[in-house]
């Protein structure tokens, strides 16, 4: 069996998220970068599918030079081999991303049985990319997937629908989107480091496509952080912090 999944470096977003001056771009010079849970679990299911299946899996990245860290991340676990398209951070839209992808596919010649990308990137969160490379290769695809499951040349998907469970069934080759939680995604050991840095990885410079969308600016929400009162200080703040204890009913 070959499978692909697709993945993308995004910030951490566990940090403070600051803009640049022109407030179009995330500044990400004090920021550590990731893949998205989503696309975690891409991996982990592709992993598995090769150990179960036998044939290999391969990791596809559209960005920057940095992108590398991040596929060299998910051979440690299991990953035979990358390939990274690079491009100079500039974002692109769902569109041209689908169509630099869909275009290595087709170059690489591989005759791929299941394609996985994460349900949406944690940055943009747009939810396209999958379903639109399905679409320019002509594949099905299943979005959204909780469950999954590949037997006798049919892939078995299944996710929360407004009425239960809905389970879908489409036979290979396909694509499919999987949430976080789908399965657990295992950490990369010391020797699978080791091994993913003599793993492949083909590298190309895709065209970048006139852009259908326009970017105004991004908008920071406003911060929620909590506040805090200073009460005294020495001995004479002991009577204050009693009245407080006698708000909250503590005394």
């Amino acid at each position: 069996m070959e499978v692909l999944v697709c993945i993308k470096r995004v910030p951490l977003s566990g940090g403070r998220f600051v803009l640049t001056d022109d407030q179009t771009e995330v500044d990400t010079r004090r920021l550590g970068f990731t893949i998205s849970p989503h696309e975690e679990c891409a991996v982990e299911l592709a992993v598995q599918l090769v150990e179960a299946n036998g044939g290999a899996a391969t990791v596809l990245s559209l960005g920057t030079p940095e992108s590398l860290e991040q596929i060299r991340e998910s051979m440690a676990i299991g990953i035979d081999r990358g390939i990274l398209l690079e491009t100079d951070g500039a974002e692109w839209d769902a569109q041209g991303t689908a169509t630099a992808i869909a275009d290595a596919i087709r170059a690489d010649g591989t005759e791929f049985d299941v394609m996985l990308f994460g349900n949406e990137s944690a940055d943009a969160a747009n939810s396209q990319v999958g379903v639109r490379v399905a679409h320019l290769l002509g594949r099905p695809v299943i979005t959204g997937l909780q469950g999954m499951s590949v037997t006798e040349g049919t892939l078995r998907g299944e996710r929360a629908g407004a009425a239960g469970r809905e389970v879908f069934e489409v036979p290979l080759p396909a694509v499919a989107t999987v949430k976080d939680g789908v399965t657990i995604p295992r950490y990369p050991s010391v020797p699978g480091r080791i091994r993913a840095k003599k793993k492949p990885v083909a590298q190309s410079t895709p065209t970048r496509p006139e852009p259908r969308l326009e970017k105004v600016s991004y908008t920071l929400p406003a911060e929620t952080g909590k506040r805090a009162t200073v009460l005294g200080t020495g001995p004479e703040a002991a009577a204050a912090v009693v009245e407080v204890f006698r708000k909250i009913g503590a005394i």
